[in-house]
């Protein structure tokens, strides 16, 4: 657990952490995978990474999750990776795994992306990176609350609609094999829920994520409610 002063702080910490695990793993295995989260909070996050100077030529970029909506559309979660991270580093168009929500069967479209992910990385479909954040309602991917999302036994699903998308995500299985997680979480809005998942609330979507090989980084906002709330360089 990290709190850094501000939101320009917490992008430069994500980046520093992610670009040195990335290059950790090209170095161990020849190739990284990192699957990110969409949302406001990571665009500068992705902004900073871009300047990290990575062999993104022996990295594979996939998506946690994406709302169904039409090519170039802002609540695309790829419209903004692109802007802010694709388009500004030099990875081959090969390396870039979008989620397939034009397609007009999503339930085929996201067993697809499950065995796109397989073919890449083996039967147990192990990401070296996997990006997280957290909403003010306690979800994190596209695992809505009350959604049977959260309880799915496949690596990528349907889920929604929710807040008038529906949506495909990976799923709990897959998220906890990765080789890292990592949340990135800002604002005042996220303390309450901040503080209830680092208490392990059950209620929370976000819960299901593993608690082992987990980092969380916060913005000083979001940890107003944490004990010795504040920034910290753990």
């Amino acid at each position: 657990m990290e709190i850094l002063p501000d939101r320009p702080a917490l992008a430069a910490r994500a980046a520093e952490f992610v670009g040195r695990r990335l290059a950790g793993a090209v170095n161990d295995h020849g190739r990284a995978t990192l699957a990110v989260s969409g949302g406001s909070t990571p665009e500068a996050f992705f902004a900073a990474l871009a300047q990290q100077g990575l062999p993104w030529e022996s990295i594979h970029v996939f998506q946690v999750d994406e709302r169904v909506a039409p090519p170039g559309d802002p609540d695309r979660n790829l419209t903004g990776l692109q802007t802010a991270l694709l388009d500004r580093v030099p990875i081959p168009a090969a390396n870039v795994h979008p989620m397939p929500v034009d397609e007009p069967d999503l339930a085929r479209a996201a067993a697809g992306y499950a065995d796109e992910i397989r073919s890449l990385l083996g039967p147990d479909g192990r990401l070296s990176i996997v990006h997280l954040g957290l909403g003010d309602d306690g979800h994190t991917a596209s695992w809505p609350p009350g959604d049977p999302v959260v309880d799915a036994t496949v690596d990528v699903a349907l889920a929604g609609p929710f807040n008038g998308r529906m949506r495909m995500t990976l799923t709990p299985p897959l998220v906890n094999r990765a080789d890292v997680i990592v949340w990135l979480i800002a604002g005042a809005a996220k303390a309450p829920v901040l503080r209830r998942l680092l208490s392990h609330d059950p209620e929370l979507p976000a819960s299901r994520v593993r608690r082992s090989g987990v980092t969380v980084l916060a913005d000083a906002a979001a940890g107003t409610e944490l004990p010795g709330g504040g920034p910290s360089e753990a």
